[in-house]
């Protein structure tokens, strides 16, 4: 056994994105544990609880897929996923505001009885989809969201 393979304990070192052998400490999938992963991956969908302090934005599980998506796939696809049914529930606010601004002037106001208590509503879908999301998958179980994860696997394969 040569002396580096004795460094990496008999195993061969990953390559990096430009195909040379990893030396540094830890290669990029195996040094996190895999608590560290169900933790990171959790964090990701649980990020959601942090909206009101960034103005309804999805700046935590962008840095947080840009932070570990060469290190884990695990929680880069987590992160992902996250990222994307939060911008997708962001466009979804903006486009229901635009249309309640629009209803409720064009009703001189009675359409408020409805849009408030059903934007209350509908508001609190994202937080207790995503915390489910976050529980599942601390408890260990990939969670995937419809449409959503299909669409990154397919961009994974070059389908999109």
């Amino acid at each position: 056994m040569r002396p580096e393979d004795e460094q990496n304990y008999g195993r061969q070192r990953e390559p990096d994105r430009a195909g040379k052998a990893y030396s540094g400490p830890g290669s990029p999938q195996r040094d996190l544990s895999v608590q560290d992963e169900k933790v990171w991956a959790a964090l990701s969908h649980a990020s959601v609880l942090v909206w009101p302090f960034t103005g309804f934005l999805p700046v935590a599980p962008l840095i947080i897929w840009l932070l570990f998506r060469d290190r884990s796939p695990r929680i880069g696809f987590q992160a992902l996923q996250s990222l994307c049914y939060q911008t997708a529930w962001l466009i979804i606010g903006v486009a229901a505001g635009i249309l309640a601004t629009i209803l409720t002037v064009l009703t001189l106001g009675l359409a408020l009885l409805l849009i408030v208590p059903l934007g209350l509503l509908l508001s609190l879908v994202p937080f207790a989809h995503q915390l489910y999301a976050a529980y599942r998958v601390m408890r260990g179980s990939d969670f995937r969201y419809p449409l959503i994860a299909d669409r990154i696997d397919a961009g994974r394969r070059g389908l999109v």
